[in-house]
């Protein structure tokens, strides 16, 4: 079926889809959320036609303030740069805190699509393509539903809302500090502190899949950098130096032996990764150095640490034995994104009733989300939403440049963040 077809059929599915049933809310709310959806769809279009890189989603911020304060609320702007936080407030009960992701990737879209982005921009002193290749253009669409609907329920809204649209959570183009964890530390939950948090992102599960499990979803993620440090000499002659490069090899298979042998394996899936070896200049010379540079995932905070202290045990030893020296340096990325377990038993009920057979237990996956800072400062629910086409040949992963998502999923989207807000006010009221 050509694209132009397929968005057709999309649009009428959305009405449909729209219309059903799918939790059990107020007849206002369900009516709120079928109104909203075609600008929810538009949104989410314009949004992805005009992608904009961590710290530099100017436009996107605008867009977003400007419907908030529409909408009559409290609006912060400028927090992590580019963040904008609306404030809604209901009655006495409880605040809920909910998430959107507004950046995009260094990525160049090779989507044959109407609203298809050909926008560019700077990463790392390099022209590139950019591209919502990990779906935030739906995250930022959908929240912005939900705000409209939650804000038509006026007087009989229960408790209150932060709705939180943060910058950088892929990081930023000039390796700045952004995303979750600035925006915590410039007060997004200082006033109102909220009771909890939700959020949600895009995957590749069939279309209007809802996927999540209880405790650790996705893995943290830390990068370290490796420089093997021995002595230069002619390639013809190696007794004369120290290898660096040969170093750095034993180095790199005795990284291999942490995960596969030295960690509890029925504890928790881990990961250590080598993905750059840079050093050497010409055939003939061993270098004085090698840079070794990688990327660590695991979903529990204890055997993060213990990774850490075995890389650097496992460089510094063997670069002793062979005379050369080993600098370790880790940096800590993303933590786990963690559900509360309690939270989930609470919102499970919520996530079912939202979309029947297709609320499913999420599979851990290793990539990493700076959700994990919201959710380590109070109860914090992170759920999959599918985006997948029917069709296979249409399905690639996030972070692709054919990544499609199918819009089938907002309205599902939508219901499921309005449904968790008011299903857990209603449980938290006296």
């Amino acid at each position: 079926m050509p694209r132009s077809l397929r968005l057709a059929a999309t649009t009428l599915c959305l009405v449909l889809l729209s219309s059903l049933a799918l939790a059990d809310l107020p007849q206002a709310v369900d009516r709120g959320i079928e109104a909203v959806m075609p600008d929810v769809v538009t949104w989410r279009r314009d949004l992805h036609q005009h992608p904009e890189l961590g710290n530099r989603e100017f436009r996107t911020a605008g867009v977003v303030a400007d419907h908030l304060r529409a909408l009559g609320m409290e609006v912060r702007t400028g927090i992590a740069h580019t963040g904008v936080i609306g404030v809604l407030r209901g009655g006495d009960g409880p605040t809920v805190a909910l998430r959107a992701d507004m950046d995009a990737l260094p990525v160049t879209e090779l989507v044959d699509l109407p609203f298809a982005s050909r926008a560019r921009g700077e990463y790392l002193g390099q022209d590139v393509g950019v591209m919502h290749a990990c779906g935030h253009d739906n995250h930022v669409a959908i929240l912005m539903g939900v705000a409209e609907v939650l804000a038509g329920m006026g007087e009989d809204l229960p408790g209150s809302v932060l709705f939180i649209f943060q910058p950088a959570e892929e990081g930023t183009p000039d390796g700045s500090v952004g995303g979750a964890e600035l925006m915590l530390a410039e007060g997004a939950f200082d006033e109102p502190r909220p009771d909890a948090v939700f959020g949600l992102h895009v995957f590749p599960y069939p279309v209007g899949t809802v996927a999540t499990r209880p405790g650790g979803l996705m893995a943290s993620s830390d990068s370290y950098k490796i420089t093997v440090k021995g002595k230069q000499t002619h390639g013809a002659v190696p007794w004369a130096g120290v290898d660096p490069i040969v170093t750095a090899s034993q180095i790199v298979l005795g990284l291999q032996t942490i995960v596969s042998r030295q960690l509890d394996a029925t504890l928790t899936p881990s990961i250590v990764t080598v993905g750059k070896i840079d050093g050497g200049v010409r055939s003939n010379i061993i270098p004085e150095s090698v840079d070794l540079i990688g990327t660590i995932r695991t979903f529990d905070a204890a055997t993060r640490v213990e990774i850490h202290e075995r890389i650097r045990r496992t460089a510094t030893h063997i670069a002793e034995a062979a005379g050369a020296t080993a600098d370790v340096q880790i940096d800590l990325g993303y933590g786990v994104t963690r559900n509360d377990p309690g939270l989930y038993r609470q919102m499970a009920p919520t996530l079912q009733a939202v979309a029947g057979e297709q609320f499913i237990e999420a599979q851990q996956t290793t990539t990493a989300e700076d959700f994990s800072y919201f959710a380590n400062e109070v109860p914090g629910l992170f759920l999959f939403l599918g985006v997948a086409p029917d069709d296979p040949e249409l399905v690639y992963p996030n972070h692709s440049p054919r990544f499609y998502a199918d819009e089938r999923a907002l309205p599902v989207g939508v219901r499921a963040l309005t449904a968790l807000t008011l299903d857990f006010m209603a449980a938290e009221q006296p």
